[in-house]
Parts: C-alpha cells; sequence; structure tokens
C-alpha cells in the first residue's frame, strides 16, 4: 500500500470540525507510535525539549498526511509520583490526595508560571499550513481518579461529597486555565480536551455525576477554545451514549474522537450523529490488529465513501495507534486516503 505524500493544510481538518466536506479526505489521529515516526521521520531528536519533539513530531505527522500535529503546550503533570505504565494500570494506585489536608499540603501545577513560549516558537518548523492540536496531560475525570484512586473516588462522592467536588473544581480549574493560556497563541488550532469517561457498557460515574462534577469544566474548555476562534474535540473512551446529548448539546464540542466496534461501530455513529457533530477515526484498534490489510483498506475507503456527501468526517483509528499495530496495518488505513 502506498503512504500519503501532500502538503499539511489545515484547512481540510477545519472543514471536518465544521461538519463540512473537505477539500480531500482527512486523516485524523491521536498519536502513533515510535516505530511508525522512525519509519517516516527518522530517529528521534538528542533534545529532550518540548520544541524538538514537537518539531519531530510535526514533520512525522506530515510526512503520514496529517494536517495538524499533537503537542501539549507546556510541560505540566498533576501527578509526579505516577506509576510505571506497563501492559495495564491500576485505577487505585499511588494515590495522592485522601483527606482534606493531604489536598490542602498537595503541590498542584501553576499555569501562570509554566512555559509555554514552544507554541510561540514552533511556527518555523510547522510543514505547510499545518497548526497544533493542543492535548491536555489527561483531562478532568483521569486526573482526578489519578490522584485519588477510582474506588476511593466512588466511596468519596457519598462519604465527602465536598472534598470531591473540592478535587474536581482544582483540576478543572487548572485544565481550563491552561487551555485558556494556550488557546490564544496563532499555532494553536484544535483544542482536544482528552479524558477517558466509560467502560465498555456505561460511564465511569453515573451520568448525574459527570453532569454534576466533571461536564461543567469540559464546557468551560469549549468555551475557551470558542473564545479564541479555535474547535474543540473530545477524545473519550467508553460507552458514552447516555451523554452524547450532553456532548453535543450543553458541552458544544465540535468534534468526538474514540470509537470501538463492541461499542458502537463507527459506521453507525457516523449514521446517528452526523451532521450535529464531527466524527473522527473510529476504525477498530482490535480490527487493525487482526485484519489484513486488503481487509483494513476495504473497511477504510467504505467509512470514507459513506461520508463522502455530507462530510464531517476523517479517517483514522478508533483510538491510537500504539506500538503492537504493524506499520503495515496502520499504513493500509492511511492509504486509503491517497489520490
Amino acid at each position: 500500500m502506498n503512504k500519503v505524500h501532500r502538503e499539511p493544510n489545515f484547512e481540510n481538518i477545519l472543514k471536518v470540525l465544521r461538519r463540512e466536506k473537505p477539500d480531500r479526505p482527512t486523516l485524523f489521529e491521536f498519536f502513533m507510535n515510535g516505530n511508525v515516526y522512525r519509519e517516516v521521520a527518522g530517529p528521534e531528536p538528542q533534545g529532550k525539549g518540548l520544541l524538538e519533539n514537537t518539531a519531530y513530531l510535526a514533520k512525522a505527522y506530515a510526512a503520514c498526511g496529517y494536517d495538524y500535529v499533537n503537542s501539549y503546550g507546556c510541560q505540566i503533570s498533576f501527578n509526579s509520583t505516577k506509576q510505571e505504565r506497563k501492559n495495564t494500570i491500576s485505577l487505585n494506585g499511588h494515590v495522592c490526595i485522601d483527606s482534606w489536608e493531604t489536598f490542602e499540603k498537595f503541590q498542584w501545577p501553576h499555569i501562570p508560571s509554566l512555559d509555554f513560549s514552544m507554541l510561540e516558537k514552533i511556527g518555523p518548523y510547522l510543514p505547510g499550513n499545518m497548526k497544533i492540536m493542543l492535548s491536555g496531560p489527561g483531562g478532568v475525570l483521569e486526573n482526578v481518579i489519578d490522584l485519588v484512586g477510582y474506588d476511593n473516588l466512588c466511596m468519596l462522592l457519598y462519604d465527602d461529597p465536598e472534598l470531591a467536588a473540592a478535587v474536581f473544581d482544582k483540576v478543572g480549574s487548572i485544565l481550563t486555565e491552561y487551555y485558556e493560556t494556550g488557546a490564544q497563541y496563532d499555532s494553536v488550532g484544535i483544542v482536544m480536551s482528552n479524558d477517558d469517561w466509560g467502560f465498555k457498557n456505561q460511564t465511569m460515574l453515573s451520568p448525574e455525576d459527570m453532569r454534576k462534577y466533571v461536564f461543567p469544566w469540559h464546557k468551560k474548555i469549549v468555551e475557551a477554545a470558542h473564545k479564541n476562534g479555535k474547535p474543540a474535540v473530545l477524545h473519550s473512551c467508553g460507552n458514552l451514549e447516555a451523554v452524547m446529548e450532553d456532548i453535543i448539546e450543553d458541552m458544544k464540542f465540535d468534534g468526538k474522537h474514540s470509537y470501538e466496534d463492541v461499542i458502537l461501530p463507527v459506521e453507525e455513529a457516523y449514521r446517528r450523529w452526523s451532521g450535529r457533530i464531527a466524527i473522527l477515526g473510529g476504525i477498530d484498534v482490535d480490527f487493525l490488529i487482526r485484519s489484513e490489510p486488503e481487509e483494513v483498506i476495504r473497511r477504510s475507503r467504505a467509512m470514507l465513501e459513506l461520508a463522502e456527501e455530507k462530510g464531517g468526517y476523517a479517517l483514522g483509528s478508533g483510538n491510537s495507534i500504539p506500538e503492537y499495530i504493524p506499520n503495515e496495518k496502520y499504513f493500509a488505513m492511511t492509504s486509503a486516503v491517497a489520490e
């Protein structure tokens, strides 16, 4: 299969997020992996700074056919004691906050003291008309779970809802300030709030608690993006059918990413919600692993044909491209947009 060779033009993904038909079939991915990056862009940079890394990723994303590059706006983390990520992690490991005392003593990120200068310096390194998709260090719910623990959080919502609300509000306010700051830069074209909300069958918290503690902050993040003239994308895994109306009508996200065939195939998601929100990616990760390249090409082309008339769709995986997906399967998918 052929790799995609074309100069980045941000207007294409922008049209998708406006639920319009782009000038050419368009790609969307959260991130790929080192195997893909090295194949298309050569060895990783020796420097470990955010500017060097983003410039390298811009080269790789452009070589793969994307009109944007995914990046943080600065070096930011909520939990410096995070456990090492292996094949799986515990949602209850390395708890940092379990009382009002630990909440008050916790060293929270201070956005005004962080260095966003990469977003100003990156311009000369962005090929063609490429922009940055500004993603975060996890989202509101993810970071609260990381700090409190999932089981602990479920108990805390009943035992001490005021403390639970305080943690959500602290994390949410910091992330909102992060996006408000980053969205002001001309190099940023998309704001992505990446926050996993669901299991296979339901949301991680009840829809009522999601609306009470999580969604108001995402609404503020979307407002920060829109205030600066930038579309906002939600990347969230899991079964979100019970809250899709909230995503579209209340939070007003412009695009939704992350789909699984065992929950809702992207083809069905497009039939249900296209025209109201852009549908991004969706070629199931398990399908990519198990299928032959020819099958991947067929499904990818069929998905593009489904969206050809109405638009509002960009081709990509259901989640991301981890290292255990062979490069040939990934390039089979992206080759479907080759002209």
